[in-house]
């Protein structure tokens, strides 16, 4: 059982780092990072980034620093969407059982990436009336994060792409006629709506020049192609370039929904973040 009182821990996991984050409970405290820990360069072989991921998490939680700091506190793992698979489900004509929609995502992975799904951790929003997403996870991954947890005796109350964990935040604050942007590691992960349903999902290289007349000319581009409107504003969580922000930013409204994190945060440490009411 998680400790009831007390701090909540979020560990984030990117291909290059693992990241360490304590939150408080209540009050307004900035969240505060208690380690880091750089991933060595993954060998050969087919589990040779997760093996280096693990073994990165195991030398962080196991910090001398962080003794007595762990036993028995919630924690939760929150996955750079590197790491993941993202992907949008048609449910089949008649399909009314929960077992159909479950095979239809497992169908679509499989035909996506080329990949069985045997190996994944598959997880869906499932719906029969319409399209629905559905997100995977590596089990080898999965099974070395429990492992790394259960050494230090840490409760594990949540494993997120990071991607999921931000939308599942805010989706509830997001304004009638916006989409929802999540900016991480110079990638704009793009959920677009309709009607406040999500449509699709679509991960975007930034480029050097992402200024307010690029947002603007993306964001109209993405809706021509999905045969929508253009989004009366843009809502944002993660690192934000400050001209879209700006009050005449292309005339495109675009808003922070959670204060930044300072220039001294790290990739690792914003990705352990996000999602969470800090």
């Amino acid at each position: 059982m998680p400790s009831l009182f007390g701090p909540v821990l979020r560990i984030g996991v990117a291909p290059h780092a693992v990241s360490l984050l304590r939150l408080r409970r209540w009050g307004a405290a900035a969240p505060e990072l208690l380690a880091e820990q750089a991933c060595a360069p993954a060998g050969e072989g087919d589990g040779a980034p997760f093996a280096a991921i693990g073994q990165a998490l195991r030398e962080m939680l196991a910090q001398p620093a962080l003794a007595g700091q762990l036993a028995g506190r919630a924690a939760t793992f929150v996955l750079d969407d590197q790491l993941v698979r993202l992907w949008q489900v048609a449910p089949p004509a008649g399909a009314s059982r929960l077992a159909d929609l479950e095979a239809a995502a497992a169908l679509r992975f499989q035909t996506l990436y080329g990949e069985p799904p045997g190996a994944w951790r598959i997880l869906a929003d499932c719906d029969a009336a319409a399209p629905f997403f559905a997100a995977a996870v590596p089990r080898t991954l999965l099974a070395l994060l429990e492992q790394a947890a259960a050494a230090q005796r840490l409760s594990v109350v949540g494993v997120e792409p990071h991607f999921i964990a931000a939308w599942n935040r805010w989706r509830g604050a997001l304004k009638p006629g916006a989409w929802f942007g999540l900016v991480h590691d110079n990638l704009l992960t793009l959920a677009a709506l309709q009607e406040r349903r999500l449509r699709a999902v679509r991960t975007l290289p930034l480029p050097h020049h992402a200024d307010a007349y690029w947002l603007r000319q993306m964001l109209a581009r993405e809706a021509l192609l999905l045969e929508l409107e253009a989004p009366a504003g843009l809502q944002l969580c993660g690192a934000a370039p400050p001209a879209w922000l700006a009050a005449d930013a292309g005339q495109i409204a675009c808003a922070a929904l959670q204060p930044a994190l300072g220039p001294e945060w790290s990739v690792a440490a914003r990705l352990a973040r996000g999602g969470s009411r800090a």
